[in-house]
């Protein structure tokens, strides 16, 4: 199907690295290897009659099937955030925490940084329901990825994003404040309340996803209701930094940590003193271990989850494992003489076997009758294209015997909105995962994958109380009149947090997923198809964990002021418009690049993945007529030969010419180049200009007058990394590639970046990601960060200088002539004729993607993959 049809949402895969914050490395080199690809959902199928695909599932209520669900090959691009700042090699533990204390050691500039998406992200916003958008699919107002949740009895809520720290509401949910501004790390693994009151951090998401970031360690706050996390509130040292800490679980005076370094303790009722290691199944591989260095060590020794029995916390059960499967899988316990031993039998339905234990989550009830589990397959995720769940269980001891209560298949059929081939419950049960019990009601469970079920008894039976849209529902309309049709709003998909609470004496369950905080009440009501009637968004514009990878902005000629848009990871692409009290969503899926009119903000083109671009010349308004009249569509697609062909990264280089808005430049195998701006109705009118050659890819591209830079790299991953730059002329002359031996000025590591000096086109600034020698082992890692050219490319000198070792993403050459960098830290600055780099306001500790100058040449728009974009003022850069 035409890339223009599909339904635009991916879901980003993973991978692991000992780097000390981001979380990946080559799948391919992983035990298991690539795991499922995913596919997406047609939405010019709509308004059409649907054909039931083969091996599909009927649900038990509704009219309509779903088709479009083809398998798109999208498992090697999801690696690609993470090779940039990984490749050559293997990044040693501490890079990341080493290069935040030395940032906030600069001195800083001028200015202060302004949040412009601190206001609510309608993802149905009746205005643009155009043909790649995702509006009216239920989801109602949307923030970034959340990965866990806590809650209390008193109001107070607890929401852990997965790159914009931790946030409080006092309310049941709504009215947000950050508690975790002052950390080093801002990602999220676990919360949990233990019965002191007190809430526990554990920093380091542990989802496996392409765009996760390894923690700095496990915090504590004693008074949760009005104090805020500080470094000072670590418990223990530095054992747990640079993990993924995937549950924090309390039993005997002491927390457990299930992490991607094996499974530690620590006492609750003292906070200092190391941690304890309690079982690592290989501990060769961990840090300072004889094969730490070996490419599979951050796969050898990942847990899960802990199961501790409450009336005797001696006895315990360790799910470990890596989700594509290592000989190390399974359940372990301790035996009589204190060693932890693997279980191989008594354990009833539920797999011990290392082939089916991959991704594991326990519940248990408050009264300790009763205890569910989670179980992702490894074996059925690469084997079974429906779906890796191997399924849902319970049972009177966390020993067993366990008894299957929920397959794939039986969930399907339950009111979900996955029941075609290809796209079924659990397809992504190595990333979506939560499971909690009712405290009130041991047979009362909820359970989180793509979608949200619930049981009432036990799991005999089950409704999708939360569907993953409402698009392939009897009840869904385009109408813009109504938000979806006759359909009840429902969660974001992509599950991965939970908590219950209650706040003015009512109970509520909470939900965390890719976008945002969603809340019922936990005996809320369900229609005839058993989706809840009830649920609430609390992303309302005061919690901006946004993930952006891209930022455009233009004068908003209706308006006056500028529209400001960009790219997001699972929640498309944000409008905002400059008299705009909520944003809108014109496309979906994941959003990518970005170009934007600078002299007319409604003039934009958006990547979705692999330069699969497209074109709006009115901000992608639409009424969704387009469903019965294809002429009505106001957004085209316009991918050149490269996103066909697979042969572009998976957020792929696109840029326009500094003095030619019109001219623009974009990146795959190939060097594509179009002049026809945003007038451009195919991708027949791109033109290839030049061939990189066969198996290498771009991943940057700028153009000035008609000069155009290139940066490549192929292959992209440390398996023989090599990367390079190839120059030449936008009109097909003059190209040729420039030296860049491994041992020469400019590092072997991933080329991220070009920023041209707008005043001549041979002076040319170079921005390099990942890590410098130090903590890089990979061939030819190099030092420095940011390099200058002034003969056109041909030759680079380092101008690093006390710029902290810390990936850097993109640069922008100001109009003073200075020089801004944005770094997986936050932005620097380097004054005209200075040598020295400076810091850019006080932003947390997240990872900044993308920098771009307003219209008027005098603001800064920063894309943060975390917490949204802001803006500064350039001429306070001093």
């Amino acid at each position: 199907m035409a890339a223009s049809t599909r339904k635009r949402r991916w879901l980003t895969i993973w991978a692991i690295t000992a780097s000390a914050a981001l979380v990946t490395i080559p799948a391919g080199a992983a035990p298991g290897g690539k795991g499922s690809p995913f596919g997406a959902r047609a939405l010019a199928q709509l308004a059409a009659d649907r054909t039931q695909s083969v091996g599909a599932i009927t649900p038990k209520a509704t009219a309509e099937d779903d088709d479009g669900n083809e398998a798109d090959e999208i498992a090697e691009g999801a690696d690609q955030y993470a090779e940039a700042r990984t490749s050559p090699g293997i990044v040693a533990p501490g890079a990341y925490g080493a290069a935040w204390t030395s940032l906030t050691k600069l001195p800083s500039t001028g200015g202060s940084w302004r949040n412009v998406t601190d206001l609510p992200y309608n993802s149905d916003d009746s205005r643009y329901r155009d043909i790649d958008s995702n509006s009216s699919g239920g989801s109602g107002d949307v923030t970034g990825r959340m990965a866990a949740i806590a809650a209390d009895d008193d109001g107070y809520v607890y929401a852990g994003s997965a790159g914009g720290g931790v946030w409080r509401s006092k309310r049941g949910g709504g009215h947000w404040k950050p508690i975790s501004d002052k950390l080093p790390s801002q990602s999220t693994g676990a919360l949990a309340l233990d019965g002191a009151g007190r809430l526990w951090l554990g920093t380091g998401e542990a989802t496996t996803n392409a765009d996760a970031y390894l923690g700095s360690g496990v915090y504590v706050l004693s008074d949760p209701h009005h104090g805020t996390f500080s470094a000072r509130s670590r418990v223990g040292g530095d054992e747990l930094e640079s993990t993924t800490i995937h549950e924090l679980r309390f039993g005997g005076g002491k927390v457990w940590a299930a992490t991607s370094k094996g499974v530690w303790s620590h006492s609750t009722k003292t906070l200092k003193g190391a941690w304890k290691l309690e079982f690592a199944p290989n501990p060769d591989y961990l840090p300072g271990g004889s094969l730490a260095s070996d490419p599979s060590a951050p796969y050898k020794n990942i847990a899960n989850d802990i199961a501790i029995d409450p009336k005797d916390p001696s006895k315990v059960i360790l799910a470990v494992g890596w989700r594509s499967g290592d000989d190390y899988n399974g359940f372990y316990t301790k035996n009589s003489k204190g060693a932890w031993t693997r279980i191989t039998s008594g354990f009833g339905d539920l797999p011990t076997d290392a082939d089916n234990v991959g991704n594991v989550t326990f519940a248990r009830s408050a009264d300790g009758s009763r205890y569910y589990a989670i179980d992702q397959s490894p074996e059925q995720l690469a084997t079974n294209p429906d779906s890796g769940l191997e399924g849902i269980y319970s049972a009177a001891s966390p020993f067993g015997p366990w008894t299957k209560i929920a397959g794939y298949k039986q969930l399907a059929a339950d009111g979900s909105a996955l029941t075609s081939s290809g796209y079924m419950p659990g397809v992504q049960a190595w990333y979506n995962q939560f499971l909690t019990v009712d405290p009130n009601d041991p047979k009362h469970v909820y359970a989180g994958l793509e979608e949200v079920y619930e049981t009432k008894d036990g799991g005999t039976t089950w409704s999708t109380v939360g569907p993953y849209w409402n698009f392939n529902f009897s009840c869904w309309s385009i109408d813009p009149a109504k938000q979806t049709g006759d359909c009840n709003p429902t969660t974001h998909s992509d599950q991965h947090g939970v908590a219950i609470g209650s706040y003015h004496g009512k109970s509520f369950v909470y939900v965390g997923n890719d976008g945002g905080v969603y809340k019922r009440p936990v005996n809320g009501s369900q229609d005839a198809s058993g989706h809840a009637t009830d649920w609430t968004s609390l992303n309302d514009g005061t919690i901006d964990t946004l993930q952006y990878y891209s930022v455009g902005v233009g004068e908003d000629l209706d308006h006056g002021g500028v529209s400001v848009t960009g790219g997001l990871q699972d929640n498309g692409q944000s409008v905002l418009r400059s008299n705009d009290t909520v944003m809108g969503s014109n496309f979906g899926g994941d959003g990518g690049d970005t170009l934007t009119d600078p002299a007319n903000g409604c003039n934009i083109a958006e990547e979705y993945v692999y330069l699969s671009i497209q074109v709006t010349q009115n901000c992608g308004v639409n009424d969704g007529s387009w469903v019965t009249d294809a002429s009505k569509a106001t957004s085209y697609n316009v991918a050149p030969a490269d996103n066909a062909t697979s042969e572009a990264r998976f957020i792929a280089p696109l840029a326009a010419d500094l003095k030619s808005s019109s001219t623009w430049v974009a990146g795959g195998r190939h060097i594509w180049v179009q002049t026809h701006g945003y007038a451009i109705r195919s991708g027949s009118e791109w033109k290839s200009v030049y061939d990189l050659g066969a198996g290498r890819a771009a991943t940057a591209v700028a153009a000035s007058g008609g000069k155009v830079y290139a940066a490549w790299c192929g292959p992209c991953n440390n398996q023989g990394f090599a990367r390079g730059i190839s120059v030449g002329n936008a009109d097909g002359t003059g190209w040729h590639d420039i030296s860049l031996p491994v041992d020469g000025t400019v590092p072997n590591r991933y080329l991220s970046g070009f920023a041209i000096d707008p005043k001549n086109a041979d002076h040319v600034f170079l921005a390099v990601n990942g890590f410098s020698r130090h903590w890089t082992e990979g061939p030819g890692a190099g030092v420095g960060h940011v390099f200058e050219s002034t003969d056109g490319g041909t030759t680079w000198k380092d101008i690093s200088k006390n710029l902290p070792d810390v990936p850097t993403n993109s640069a922008i050459v100001l109009p003073n002539g200075g020089l801004a960098v944005a770094t997986d830290l936050g932005v620097v600055y380097r004054a005209p004729g200075r040598t020295q780099w400076q810091r850019v306001g006080s932003l947390p500790a997240v990872a900044v993607l993308q920098l771009k100058l307003g219209p008027d040449g005098r603001t800064l728009y920063a894309a943060t993959h975390g917490r949204g974009i802001y803006t500064v003022r350039a001429r306070d850069l001093r």
